[in-house]
């Protein structure tokens, strides 16, 4: 620091400035008072810190040790460290929000299986390519309606009746229940996509959209608010690994859908146990596909004629 001494009075006047590199400068100008015979002239004193934490608090010191009121040079505008902090992780959830969602891949469908038997025998009916729904084998469809029309009294056809299709998927089941002789069925599918892009267009190539009822909904759910009248079959084959047979056949024993001269067909994985009985029905037949299970559930009048 350079102080120039002079027998002229002077006053100081401070100056402050802020560099590019958050460097606070401080002045002193030192101005000589007006005089007759000399030109007024001015001492600069200057010093400069650096403060590499950028804390105010520091800053204010540093205008105390020259004399000068921090309040007068230095505002609050700058944020908190704290504030910035939340500032930032409001930014990021903003961006993680408003970050583009990954195009999912569309479903696609084919034609792979075909109706049985009746008056839509030999018609194609299409089925999602993915494995998310699984319909019944066409070996275990076909042993299954062999064993029902034997023990209805008609081996050609079902007797008339009504039929629920449980987790009905493609409707490859209920189809070949109407095309069978079956009057009406109720088809339960919770998936949207498959009821309006594979259920629905099997039901109009097959000309049965007219002897169906869709339920859009999950099984549990409709058989937990169902008011209908017992039906005179049901289908029950859902996804292996997403239920507990045990729940799911106490639950359809106690639901309405179920009377004293109903048939429920099942479809169980391997190494699954079934119960001899489903509410007053008794297990008619119990056959082994490889690893896929088949009980059929019937009145005990229909024992003997199931197991012949």
């Amino acid at each position: 620091m350079a102080v120039s001494a002079t027998s002229t009075p002077i006053s100081w006047r401070p100056v402050i400035t802020y560099s590019n590199n958050n460097t606070l400068n401080i002045y002193r100008s030192l101005t000589t008072s007006q005089h007759l015979h000399r030109r007024p002239y001015t001492v600069i004193c200057s010093s400069s810190l650096k403060l590499t934490n950028n804390s105010t608090e520091d800053k204010r010191e540093l205008l105390k040790q020259y004399g000068l009121d921090p309040d007068e040079f230095i505002s609050d505008s700058t944020p908190s460290k704290s504030r910035r902090n939340k500032e930032q992780k409001k930014v990021g959830r903003r961006k993680q929000v408003e970050a583009p969602k990954e195009e999912t891949k569309a479903r696609e469908t084919h034609k792979l299986l075909q109706v049985l038997g009746g008056k839509a025998r030999r018609k194609k009916l299409l089925s999602p390519k993915s494995m998310d729904v699984r319909p019944m084998m066409e070996v275990v469809k076909g042993a299954a309606f062999g064993i029902l029309q034997a023990a209805g009294g008609c081996p050609t056809s079902l007797r008339p009746g009504r039929w629920l299709d449980l987790y009905s998927g493609t409707g490859s089941v209920g189809i070949e229940a109407i095309s069978r002789g079956c009057s009406e069925v109720h088809f339960v599918e919770m998936d949207p996509w498959v009821v309006s892009d594979v259920l629905r267009p099997n039901l109009e190539w097959t000309g049965f959209l007219d002897n169906s009822v869709i339920h859009t909904v999950r099984v549990e759910t409709y058989l937990e608010r169902t008011k209908d009248d017992p039906f005179d079959y049901i289908s029950v084959t859902p996804p292996y690994m997403l239920v507990n047979y045990d729940d799911l056949m106490k639950q359809i024993s106690e639901s309405s859908v179920i009377g004293n001269d109903s048939f429920i067909v099942v479809e169980y994985p391997f190494r699954t146990e079934m119960l001899e009985t489903c509410g007053c029905l008794v297990k008619l037949v119990d056959r082994r596909f490889g690893r896929t299970h088949l009980a059929i559930y019937g009145p005990k009048w229909a024992q003997k004629k199931g197991r012949s």
